[in-house]
C-alpha cells in the first residue's frame, strides 16, 4: 500500500479552496508508487490525480513540477500540474507538499510491441526538445556523482566478480566523461527513469495512442542519450536474459531518430553510455536492497536483474544508432 498520508474528503474539499477546479466529487487512494502518497481525485472540473510528497522537499520540487508545467504547455503529454489561485503550484496538506495534476488516461503496457516502442521514442524526442527552452536546471540527481559515492557502499556485499565488474566500469564512465565526446553530447531536461511503467497507452495493443509520460519525480538534466539508453534497457529487451530485441529497438530508436536526429558524438558514446544506463540502475537496486531507507515498506527491485543487463552490454556492442 502506497498511501503513506491519509487524506479524507474534507481535507480535499479545504485543499481545492485554493484552485478553480470545482467541487469535490470522489476521493480515491493509489496503491502504486513507492514515494509518495497519490490520490485519484475527481471533481466537478474533471478528474485529477493529488500527490503528497514523502520525500521530496518544498526546496526540491519547483525543477520536478515547472519541468511538467513547462512540457505540458509545449503540448508534451504529461501530467499538467494545476496551478492555484495564487498563481503557484505547490500546496501544503498535512504539513507536507502537495500537488493536482491532470489524469491521464489509458494505463501501463507490461510487454510493449513495437508501436508501443516508436510512440514512446517519438514521445520522449518531442520532450527532449521541448526541454531546450526550460529555463530550471538540476543536475541527474543518481547520476556520475551518485554512483562514485555509493558503489564503495555497497562493494562489501558483492562477490569478488561483481565487485570487479561494478568498479571496473565506474572507473570507464568516469574517464569517459572527462572526453571530448561526452562534453558534446546533447544535453538538458531528461526524464531519467522512463521505464514501462512510466508511460501511459490509451486505444487497444495492436492500435494503441499515447495517454503520457508520468513519474517525473527522477528527472534531471543529463544527456539525453542517456535517456534513451535508460528506456531501451527496459523497453527493447528479453527480460529474462538482458539481450535486445532487434525489431523493438529499432522501432523505438528510428522513432526517436525521426524527431531528433542523433548526432556523431552519440553514436560514438552509445556503448558506453547503455553500460552507464544498466550501472546506474543496478546500484541503485543494490543500495535498496541492502542498505535500505528506515520504515522503508516496499520490497526492493532484484538487483541481478540489472547485473545482468550490463554484463550483456559490455560483452556484446548494442546494434549501431540510426
Amino acid at each position: 500500500m502506497a498511501v503513506f498520508t491519509p487524506v479524507s474528503p474534507t481535507d480535499a474539499q479545504h485543499l481545492l479552496e485554493n484552485y478553480a477546479l470545482g467541487e469535490l466529487v470522489s476521493l480515491r487512494g493509489i496503491t502504486a508508487g513507492i514515494e509518495n502518497t497519490n490520490y485519484f481525485l475527481t471533481t466537478t472540473a474533471g478528474e485529477f490525480v493529488l500527490t503528497l510528497f514523502e520525500v521530496l522537499t518544498f526546496e526540491q520540487l519547483p525543477f520536478y513540477i515547472e519541468l511538467m508545467h513547462h512540457l505540458a504547455q509545449h503540448r508534451v503529454p504529461v501530467p499538467e500540474p494545476q496551478t492555484r489561485t495564487d498563481g503557484t503550484r505547490i500546496g501544503t496538506l498535512h504539513g507536507k507538499p502537495c500537488a493536482i495534476v491532470s489524469r491521464l488516461k489509458g494505463g501501463y503496457e507490461p510487454a510493449p510491441g513495437p508501436v508501443h516502442c516508436a510512440l514512446a521514442g517519438t514521445t520522449l524526442a518531442n520532450a527532449h526538445l521541448a526541454g531546450r527552452s526550460f529555463t530550471l536546471h538540476q543536475p541527474n540527481l543518481r547520476g556520475l556523482s551518485w554512483w562514485t559515492e555509493t558503489i564503495p557502499k555497497v562493494v562489501p556485499f558483492l562477490s569478488p566478480d561483481q565487485a570487479h565488474m561494478i568498479q571496473t566500469t565506474l572507473t570507464e564512465q568516469q574517464q569517459f566523461a572527462g572526453t571530448e565526446t561526452y562534453k558534446a553530447l546533447p544535453y538538458g531536461p531528461a526524464h531519467c527513469d522512463l521505464f514501462r511503467d512510466n508511460v501511459l497507452f490509451d486505444g487497444t495493443f495492436e492500435s494503441p495512442r499515447m495517454g503520457g509520460l508520468i513519474d517525473f519525480y527522477f528527472a534531471g538534466c543529463d544527456t539525453w542519450i542517456f535517456d534513451v539508453a535508460v528506456s531501451v534497457n527496459d523497453w527493447c529487451i528479453d527480460h529474462a536474459t538482458g539481450v535486445f530485441n532487434t525489431e523493438k529497438l529499432n522501432a523505438w530508436l528510428m522513432a526517436y531518430a525521426a524527431v531528433r536526429p542523433f548526432t556523431a558524438e552519440e553514436r560514438q558514446a552509445w556503448p558506453t553510455i547503455l553500460q552507464a544506463a544498466a550501472l546506474r540502475f543496478w546500484v541503485s537496486r543494490l543500495f535498496d536492497f541492502f542498505l535500505p531507507r528506515p520504515a522503508q515498506t516496499l520490497k526492493p527491485h532484484d538487483p541481478r536483474h540489472f547485473e545482468r543487463i550490463l554484463r550483456e552490454r559490455r560483452a556484446h556492442p548494442a546494434p549501431a544508432l540510426p
